[in-house]
């Protein structure tokens, strides 16, 4: 019947197969989950009404189900997109002037990056002259699922294009229930977590600022334990907790109220720094205070790309439970399957009592962050924290179609974890051949060089060459690799061969490649 429909004249051209299923009905789940998996069609589930949220339990759970009626867009969706360019950049700086006019000169990225983009897709980015890059930066990993991705893409037109509400402070929406619902079943049920979701404003340092100030009420404390090489954000409490004196300097005032601790390895191999902690802890001539939180990455995405070991993490944890403190884990950069997992902690078997997201948790790049808090720690009253953006549903939307797409299963995380290997095995190369050393986990890897002067070179000259890679380290050191979590094989290879090609320029004086 599904197949006769689809060949009428007027829907021949259709794109989606759209339906509502309730819950319970298994005949129509089998009937039309049979016929996309027959035909490679991929497609999303998305909760629309709750049996008790919407129906008082009168009616079942009513679910959509969305298939994607193309060969093309199942490969696009759970293989990557498939390269049908190369990087090709253009070779002149374009007519900037207005930036220098009218833009501050606190601008960074546009410097080392001098082009006007006007296009992107998938591992693409498309600069005014026609030029092409193939983008590891990701905006700092806010683009793990690529730009534009035609599944998120379609459900946010779908969702403006019938008026949906865009802004709705912290009002109940459709836009957000369904988050809510996809991130409870998809998320937190299988992971047996348990979180209240506090939606604090639209980046990072919202979603870190609220996890210290909650952290500070529920335990009566003002000190919170950082580490060294941190970065949590750049306002003025997220900021205390940031580690790099750069960053730190633009405060302007004093930054107290934490203590920065060494983290894993800051000492070398040899001295294990939980332990340290512990001691100082415990020693009431230290002059620690004690800590309201414990706040820490598991991956120190601008600190350096330190990677600290799950055991290690694990008496982090143990140490906060022990002192009364809450255990604050930032997987802004680190988390949305960035390293192998939705979480970066889930290795180490923890539960963190707060966990800070952003960056790609609404999939597309729209602004979005989210504090999620254990049920027994959401003790703010209505409104002692809140903020005008901290209901964004067109990132609701976006988030709610990325999560349907990619984390139902376990297929993406199995893709992410195999090219995190690969990845690693390509850096280990590059590095062997120069004497150098690997940083970093899963699909955030990067190569120490030694110095930013070192790591700037091998920037510049990738760049040339039509790939956009940026540096990380207390002194930008290390060139990391943050490429799209969907980047095909195809693409990966050739731009790790344009990164080996750019070490080696800037280590052993290689050819200069100007661009075409």
């Amino acid at each position: 019947m599904l197949a006769w429909l689809l060949e009428r004249p007027a829907v021949r051209d259709a794109r989606t197969l759209i339906t509502t299923i309730t819950e319970d009905n298994a005949a129509s789940w089998g009937l039309f989950t049979r016929f996309a998996k027959k035909r490679g069609f991929s497609f999303v589930t998305t909760p629309l009404f709750e049996r008790d949220t919407h129906f008082q339990g009168r009616h079942d759970t009513e679910i959509q189900l969305a298939i994607r009626l193309s060969n093309r867009a199942a490969d696009t969706t759970r293989k990557g997109f498939s390269m049908t360019q190369a990087p090709k950049p253009s070779a002149q700086i374009p007519d900037i002037a207005i930036y220098d006019r009218r833009e501050s000169q606190v601008r960074s990225y546009a410097r080392s990056m001098p082009r006007q983009f006007n296009r992107a897709e998938g591992v693409w980015m498309h600069d005014n002259q026609g030029g092409t890059y193939l983008d590891f930066l990701a905006g700092c990993s806010t683009l793990n699922y690529g730009h534009n991705h035609p599944v998120l893409k379609q459900a946010l037109l779908d969702y403006i294009s019938a008026d949906g509400v865009a802004h709705g402070l912290d009002l109940h929406t459709d836009a957000k229930a369904k988050f809510l619902s996809t991130f409870e079943t998809l998320i937190l049920k299988p992971r047996g977590l348990d979180y209240r979701a506090m939606f604090p404003g639209p980046t990072g340092t919202n979603a870190v600022e609220a996890a210290l100030k909650l952290a500070r009420k529920v335990t009566g404390r003002q000190n919170v334990i950082a580490f060294t090489n941190g970065f949590h954000g750049m306002t003025l409490g997220a900021l205390s907790a940031t580690g790099n004196a750069g960053k730190r300097g633009g405060a302007g005032v004093p930054l107290a109220h934490v203590s920065h601790e060494a983290y894993d390895g800051y000492y070398g191999p040899e001295i294990d720094t939980a332990d340290l902690l512990a001691r100082r802890l415990e020693d009431g001539s230290s002059g620690v205070d004690a800590p309201a939180a414990i706040l820490v990455e598991t991956v120190q995405g601008e600190g350096g790309l330190n990677a600290c070991s799950m055991e290690w993490l694990k008496k982090i944890a143990a140490i906060a439970r022990q002192h009364g403190a809450l255990f604050i884990v930032d997987d802004i950069q680190a988390g949305c399957g960035r390293t192998g997992t939705f979480f970066s902690f889930e290795p180490a078997g923890i539960t963190p009592d707060i966990v800070t997201m952003a960056k790609s948790l609404s999939g597309m790049g729209l602004p979005f962050a989210l504090t999620l808090v254990k049920p027994e720690y959401d003790q703010f009253k209505p409104g002692e924290h809140n903020g005008t953006f901290r209901g964004n549903n067109h990132a609701f939307v976006t988030a709610t179609a990325a999560l349907g797409e990619f984390w139902r299963d376990d297929r993406f995380a199995e893709d992410v974890r195999r090219k995190g290997e690969y990845l690693g095995q390509r850096l280990r190369e590059i590095a062997d051949a120069h004497g150098l050393t690997l940083r970093g986990r899963g699909m955030m890897q990067g190569i120490n060089v030694g110095s930013g002067e070192v790591a700037e070179k091998i920037t510049a000259a990738a760049f040339r060459r039509g790939v956009i890679i940026e540096t990380s380290g207390a002194d930008d050191e290390i060139v990391k690799v943050l490429a799209p979590l969907v980047i095909d094989d195809e693409s990966f290879a050739k731009g790790l061969d344009i990164l080996a090609e750019s070490v080696a320029e800037a280590l052993e004086g290689g050819v200069r490649v100007a661009a075409e």
